[in-house]
């Protein structure tokens, strides 16, 4: 079953239960699922709409970030609580040490050597890691190797 199907299955679910706060997480995801198709013209595959999902993670976090700066704790659970409904719909999450691997075959494979090198190794992991592992921790496992 592709992911947009389990998240409206998930929506469908969680209206019968009258679950509030997961029916606003996943609404929240569809429609910007939704808009993306709009801007595409197409239907979007299960990578495109796992990347979606990640935004949305990556939204809330900062949300949470900004929430706790301004001492606003219901926000702050609000945000963890759309957090652990969304991350239900990504495929396993790749943890450091796999990343770290993937990141130093990759760094073999295309033969870099220096953080100039970036550019390179990151056109040929992204998509080995697609929807598995948000980009920015990507891009950090990264400069990590190449720093040494």
């Amino acid at each position: 079953m592709n992911i947009r199907k389990s998240l409206e299955n998930a929506l469908h679910d969680a209206m019968r239960q009258k679950d509030t706060p997961t029916m606003n997480a996943i609404r929240s995801v569809i429609a910007a699922i939704k808009l993306a198709e709009v801007e595409a013209g197409s239907p979007l595959d299960d990578v495109a709409v796992s990347a979606i999902i990640q935004k949305e993670i990556k939204s809330r976090r900062e949300s949470i970030a900004d929430a706790e700066k301004a001492g606003r704790s219901d926000l702050v659970n609000l945000a963890k609580q759309d957090i652990a409904v969304l991350e239900k719909f990504l495929p396993q999450q790749l943890t450091d040490a796999e990343l770290e691997e993937l990141t130093r075959q990759t760094i073999q494979e295309v033969g870099a050597t220096s953080i100039s090198d970036m550019g390179k190794v990151m056109k040929a992991l992204l998509p080995k890691v697609q929807g598995r592992s948000p980009g920015d921790k990507v891009s950090q496992m990264v400069k990590r190797v190449l720093a040494g």
